[in-house]
């Protein structure tokens, strides 16, 4: 989900005339209806009289404050150059030779850029949130075009056993990537209404497992548990609150995972954090980020905030920043979340990895990517990068053999 951007579900949203709502694409999706709807309407965060999933504390999905005002920051000249790099991205050319051999640890990560996620997990192989695409937009024409290739073709990905889908806005579900993927048998965990979109795009319906907040579904020895996000959904230009948003725990025999999508801080990650945790990895949205939109996305503050909160209060395993790098969504700097997380994790004394797109790495390992690739290509702020540069990968907890901060086995 983007900032100003209608086309990757921000919250600049108008109604269509609902006599051309026939006319729209196919990747606008399929509202839900029948068995599917009433389900949806029966669900505990379905508010009827409203016709509205709820969040778990109010959010305000449309931006606060003077649209003049913002229209003015966005569009500033000055502020533009700084949205995007200044070079190439560095893209980590992942191959299958990179996935091949299993992970010594029986985890590994490959962040493919925005919030798409490879997870390797106890023999198993769960994409989160794939998006191929070129813009994440209804349109091949317009929308926000991709900042760097995607590390490697969706065909040389190899075989998945899972597909997450955290909610259906463009930058986070991609119809050209679900077609792809919805002949190769994988199943696919989206949250309620969610199953709709892709029920048109060809994924059968015995393969999707479609889950409300706290229900969980078992796939290839997996547990795939939705948990509660602060946030909101919508494919047209109308935004009925018809299909849910949720983060997601993937639990193995031996490892687990967190993927937050989109999602405003809320105390409710210290509830997950209590019940599903603690994570050997928290994969947490720290990007397109707005003081216009300050409930429905982190900020790298606040994102540390969370991680910290779904590990118990304490920096245990590792957290990897996602929602950022890729697509130009909001006004800050294309930078800036990368350099706040890293601040941030600093401040709390926690692990992160900062991989750049593509580089696949094992949490607990010595090689974690912990270097700020992105000062090579980005715009220098004023005054120039802080002085502490980090130049070598370092060490994580579990190298060090404290059971206090070590990754959970």
């Amino acid at each position: 989900m983007g900032g100003l951007s209608t086309f990757s579900g921000g919250p600049v949203s108008r109604s269509l005339i609902p006599g051309l709502r026939t006319l729209r694409s196919p990747a606008f999706g399929a509202d839900p209806a029948g068995a599917r709807l009433a389900r949806i309407r029966r669900s505990p965060n379905f508010s009827v009289a409203d016709g509205a999933f709820q969040n778990p504390v109010g959010a305000r999905a449309r931006p606060s404050g003077s649209t003049l005002e913002f229209a003015k920051i966005y569009f500033r000249k000055e502020q533009r150059v700084r949205r995007g790099p200044a070079g190439t991205i560095p893209v980590h050319a992942t191959t299958l030779a990179d996935l091949a051999k299993p992970p010594a640890g029986g985890l590994r990560i490959t962040w493919m850029g925005h919030s798409s996620v490879l997870a390797e997990i106890d023999g198993r192989r769960v994409l989160f949130d794939p998006v191929w695409g070129e813009r994440c937009s209804p349109y091949s024409f317009a929308g926000p075009k991709r900042l760097h290739p995607v590390p490697l073709p969706l065909k040389a990905l190899g075989p998945v056993d899972a597909v997450v889908i955290s909610h259906d806005h463009y930058d986070h579900l991609d119809m050209p990537t679900i077609k792809a993927l919805a002949g190769t048998g994988t199943v696919f965990a989206v949250p309620l209404g969610v199953g709709a979109h892709l029920e048109r795009w060809g994924v059968p319906a015995d393969r999707l497992r479609e889950l409300d907040w706290h229900e969980s579904a078992q796939v290839a020895g997996l547990t795939l548990t939705a948990t509660p996000a602060r946030h909101f959904c919508g494919r047209g230009l109308r935004n009925p609150q018809h299909t849910l948003w949720a983060s997601w725990v993937v639990a193995g025999p031996e490892h687990r995972v967190y993927h937050s999508g989109d999602t405003g801080y809320f105390p409710g990650f210290r509830d997950i954090g209590a019940e599903h945790g603690p994570f050997d990895v928290t994969m947490v949205q720290i990007g397109a980020y707005s003081e216009f939109w300050p409930d429905i996305h982190m900020t790298p503050e606040e994102g540390m905030r969370a991680h910290l909160d779904l590990q118990g209060g304490r920096p245990r395993g590792l957290m990897l920043p996602i929602h950022w790098g890729t697509f130009n969504l909001a006004p800050h700097p294309w930078s800036e979340p990368g350099e706040g997380t890293l601040a941030a994790a600093r401040g709390a004394g926690a692990d992160i990895a900062l991989p750049c797109p593509g580089e696949p790495f094992e949490p607990g390992a010595r090689n974690v990517p912990a270097a700020p690739w992105w000062r090579g290509v980005a715009v220098v702020p004023d005054g120039g990068w802080p002085a502490e540069a980090v130049d070598e990968p370092r060490a994580t907890a579990a190298d060090s053999g404290d059971p206090e901060t070590a990754p959970v086995a």
